[in-house]
């Protein structure tokens, strides 16, 4: 990192002396709110309008932040600084009758947008975070509409949690898991089956994978996803033919396919859902209790929301290489330009998971089985079947909140992928993915202070995200200071964020 100009350093503490205010003025403005509400309820109830049996409950949050990150304050460039979302907005309307349910939840997040082709800037959209209806049906309950819904035990991301994609183009929120989630329409049954069991199922009619942002200019633009895996690809694709030329015709092969590989730029529409009954998904989840355990089955019928990535045309090029290379730089030179070959695979879960309470240590784990059509593991488009699990904890001891939880995915039939990345979406990646997510946190003056203390870690890249942050409670108001560290060896998924550090300060008042 480079260091802090002139310039930059008396903006850097400007900017920190308002990133503290909040926390520094907390007690006062907690004193104040006493002196007024004296003799006054503090906790005002959820504002309500009720006629007889029915009712309108409102609610929701507004708050105010300032994002800083410090790297672009060096060397002057504090006019490329984006000050994140200086105000925002959810709004919460929930209806209920005898025997049904409404919600309408929107967010607003009003960050303005600097359009630098045109010179102009303008307010992104409010949207519908969540809109559903939920019927009582005697024992069943039915819930239709735009849902966000949470299937497993893991505290974090398990791999049983499997109908709502998460959004990768803000990673300053990774703690939100609800809040990261994309809403999608669906039907969702659940049915008491006596005691503490339960019966539940899912139809979404469409599908949406994760949401990234594929701007190369945009922070949080995922190299080791497009860019890298595209340079990946086609060094792979060079390396590979390299097999059936003499060294001396090499230099025009490269020359050929890097001209070629004009068309191999990755963007959102690569990436956007699909419609259809074709990609319809389902499943059904049985939770019970059997002695001091909380148990979950589950069988999915989804798409995996990563896609496969490889060249079209990959496979005829090298039969072309093989049958007559002497002509390959001519092959590619009238060809079509290269082209990313994106494809959503369907898959199979059978998943179980597992809760229970030992030793005052709260334990969660989940086990899940994928099994994709590439039953070979041969079929470079397609991922491989994969065993996929997660297990954690947490434990308060000596003021303290422990949280640690494991997610890893281990691909099966490895011995037959592919090495070549243009030819194998799996080529070159590791047989394991594991990741470590821990937590730490204290509580101070009756519960009203939280300091807490986060922690990202990739086993196979080694790179981590570091998140400290502090929180002042006053009431229905919270003022919080955070930060985000992105640390780690080159070539990780979190690592190449390291110039994305960041300071956050925000201030939410919840209705």
């Amino acid at each position: 990192m480079k260091a802090f100009s002139g310039r930059a350093v008396p903006a850097f503490f400007a900017v920190l002396i308002l990133l503290f205010c909040p926390l520094l003025f907390c007690p006062l403005i907690a004193g104040a709110q006493d002196f007024w509400l004296e003799g006054e309820e503090e906790d005002s109830p959820v504002p309500e309008i009720s006629t007889g049996k029915f009712g309108l409950r409102t609610g929701g949050e507004i708050s105010g932040e300032l994002l800083m990150f410090p790297y672009e304050l060096s060397g002057g460039r504090a006019g490329e600084a984006d000050w994140g979302n200086l105000v925002s907005a959810k709004i919460n309307l929930d209806a209920s009758a005898p025997n049904a349910e409404a919600a309408l939840h929107f967010k607003l997040s009003p960050r303005i947008v600097d359009m630098t082709a045109s010179g102009e800037s303008f307010w992104t959209p409010p949207f519908i975070d969540e809109l559903y209806i939920r019927a009582f049906l005697g024992p069943l309950t039915l819930e239709t509409g735009l849902r966000k819904l949470a299937w497993g035990r893991a505290d974090v991301q398990g791999p049983l949690d499997v109908t709502n994609p998460l959004d990768y183009t803000d990673l300053t929120n990774v703690e939100d898991t609800m809040g990261r989630k994309i809403a999608r329409p669906m039907i969702h049954a659940s049915l008491p089956l006596g005691g503490a069991s339960k019966l539940e199922g899912v139809f979404i009619p469409n599908f949406q994978g994760h949401r990234y942002t594929l701007d190369s200019e945009d922070r949080w633009y995922p190299t080791a996803i497009a860019a890298g895996r595209r340079d990946d690809m086609i060094g792979g694709l060079i390396g590979g033919l390299a097999q059936f030329v003499p060294a001396s015709s090499l230099p025009a092969i490269t020359s050929a396919l890097q001209n070629a590989a004009t068309g191999m730029n990755i963007t959102q529409t690569n990436l956007s859902g699909t419609g259809g009954l074709t990609y319809a998904q389902g499943g059904l989840r049985f939770t019970t209790t059997l002695g001091p355990a909380d148990l979950g089955f589950q069988y999915y019928s989804g798409f995996l929301f990563r896609p496969s990535l490889t060249i079209k045309g990959a496979d005829e090029l090298f039969i072309s290489a093989a049958g007559n290379p002497s002509s390959l730089a001519a092959i590619i030179s009238s060809t079509p330009p290269l082209s990313p070959l994106l494809t959503y695979n369907r898959y199979h879960q059978i998943g179980l998971d597992y809760t229970q309470v030992i030793f005052d240590f709260s334990f969660r784990a989940e086990l899940a089985a994928h099994i994709t059509g590439d039953l070979k593991g041969n079929d470079g488009g397609i991922y491989n079947p994969s065993l996929a699990w997660s297990a954690g904890f947490d434990r308060d001891l000596f003021g303290f909140t422990f949280f640690v939880e494991a997610d890893e995915s281990i691909r099966l039939l490895d011995s037959k992928v592919r090495s070549n990345p243009a030819l194998d979406t799996e080529g070159g990646v590791p047989l394991t993915s594991t990741a470590i997510i821990a937590r730490i946190s204290r509580n101070f003056f009756q519960d009203k202070l939280e300091l807490k203390f986060g922690l990202l870690w990739n086993v196979e890249t080694s790179d981590l995200y570091l998140m400290p942050s502090a929180g002042y409670t006053m009431g229905d108001l919270e003022a919080v200071l955070s930060g985000g560290i992105f640390a780690g060896k080159d070539g990780g998924e979190l690592s190449q964020y390291r110039n994305n550090g960041y300071i956050k300060t925000a201030l939410t008042y919840s209705f």
